[in-house]
């Protein structure tokens, strides 16, 4: 694969850098959006025409701390009007929506969404339905307590409502799901992976589950069995059944499929002799069957509460070719790359360098400030069109597990938008 080329750079903005937390970019026909923490960390989003230099910004009035979950996310609905939403770690609904289509100029808070369920709000995200809906989720409650609710969008009314009448996932007072994104599969179903886990302590994951449904109504399990919402620990589809402690953790639980179509989740877990390692379980004919695929001699060992690091990323598999299947990953101390799958027996044939992502250039970092890292996101317009694709660049410090740093702050970083073609 060719390298990418920056074919177009722009500076957005200067924006805070004392502290990881997710911007987001949307691009909607002829118009950019783009959200981020603003230099004094206010909720900013910038706008401008597609192929004009000019930005224009409209502030929000909603401003982040030190807290690395606030991330802020956006989205279009069929009307073209804008809704924005972030800066949450179980506090109430933080929501924008545009009063003119494609106006971010235009937006005003909104109090409340559904009125209910919505003081303790944390991970909100945007997203199609089976009928290209937009759908609202978010988790009610704290880390370890807490469910998963989505809304779904009237374009008529204007208004929300809950999708379904139960909560998806229950922790029932005791625990919480971190699930993904429903995921429309190559069957037509959307999929569904999550891992619960009991306390606001990391090391508490447990169970990664799944589900699957045509219209994120109805859900069934793997065999194709109705699941009865709301869906909790007892009724799941146990992916694997690791216990507390065992080396699972939120974030790093994965989904893809192989040339049958199967589900395989991806994820990380420690081995009988408490190694970390990689495993991929693959729903077959017997049910969900869990395959080791490295072979390591390390342990990350980790726990507590707030944003960590993660010293190991894994990602989905994806085809490598016929009977082949690739895994990414990469890891602080032990090294990262491609495992190259037979997809069959889903043993490591090969190994391959890591992908390199994004282009020479935009990778060191260009900060003279002791520990900066590169952060990125790209476009959440999918697919990216076959002109090329746009992404984000910007620079801060590390996950502090949302805490406030003391002594010297870095310098307010600059916030560019690259389109990046010919790979």
């Amino acid at each position: 694969m060719l390298e990418e080329k920056v074919t177009e750079s722009l500076k957005i903005a200067n924006v805070w850098a004392g502290h990881p937390v997710g911007f987001a970019l949307l691009t909607h026909g002829n118009q950019q959006f783009v959200a981020f923490y603003d230099a004094e960390r206010h909720m900013t989003v910038a706008q401008r025409i597609l192929g004009k230099k000019a930005w224009t910004f409209t502030r929000l009035p909603s401003q982040v701390g030190w807290d690395s979950h606030n991330y802020v996310t956006l989205a279009v609905d069929g009307g073209g009007f804008l809704h924005v939403s972030g800066n949450m770690h179980v506090v109430p609904l933080v929501y924008f929506r545009s009063t003119k289509p494609l106006d971010a100029s235009s937006l005003v808070q909104i109090t409340a969404m559904t009125g209910q369920k919505e003081n303790r709000v944390t991970y909100p995200l945007f997203f199609r339905g089976a009928k290209q809906e937009l759908i609202f989720t978010y988790r009610d409650g704290g880390s370890g307590n807490g469910d998963q609710l989505y809304n779904t969008y009237d374009l008529k009314t204007k208004t929300w409502k809950r999708l379904t009448e139960q909560v998806l996932t229950d922790g029932e007072g005791q625990r919480n799901a971190y699930p993904t994104l429903p995921q429309l599969g190559p069957d037509g179903y959307f999929h569904l992976i999550w891992i619960w886990r009991e306390t606001p302590d990391a090391a508490t994951n447990h169970h990664p589950s799944y589900a699957r449904s045509h219209d994120l109504v109805h859900w069934e399990d793997s065999a194709g069995k109705p699941l009865v919402l709301p869906i909790v620990l007892k009724t799941g589809d146990v992916v694997d059944p690791i216990p507390e402690h065992g080396g699972a953790i939120n974030g790093q639980v994965k989904l893809g499929f192989d040339s049958q179509k199967r589900p395989v989740v991806s994820y990380t877990k420690y081995d009988k002799n408490g190694k970390s390692q990689l495993y991929c379980s693959r729903r077959e004919k017997s049910g969900w069957k869990v395959y080791q695929v490295s072979n390591w001699d390390w342990r990350w060992e980790f726990g507590g509460g707030g944003t960590i690091a993660a010293e190991i990323n894994v990602g989905a598999v994806e085809s490598a070719g016929p009977g082949r299947l690739k895994l990414v990953f990469r890891t602080k101390s032990h090294g990262s790359g491609v495992l190259v799958l037979n997809e069959k027996t889903l043993k490591v044939v090969e190994m391959l360098p890591p992908p390199e992502g994004y282009p020479k250039s935009l990778r060191p970092v260009r900060s003279k400030f002791p520990e900066m890292q590169v952060k990125s996101v790209s476009d959440l317009r999918k697919p990216s069109p076959a002109g090329g694709r746009y992404v984000l660049r910007w620079e801060t410090l590390g996950p502090n597990r949302d805490k406030p740093r003391s002594g010297p702050l870095p310098s307010p970083s600059e916030l560019w938008l690259y389109k990046l073609t010919g790979s």
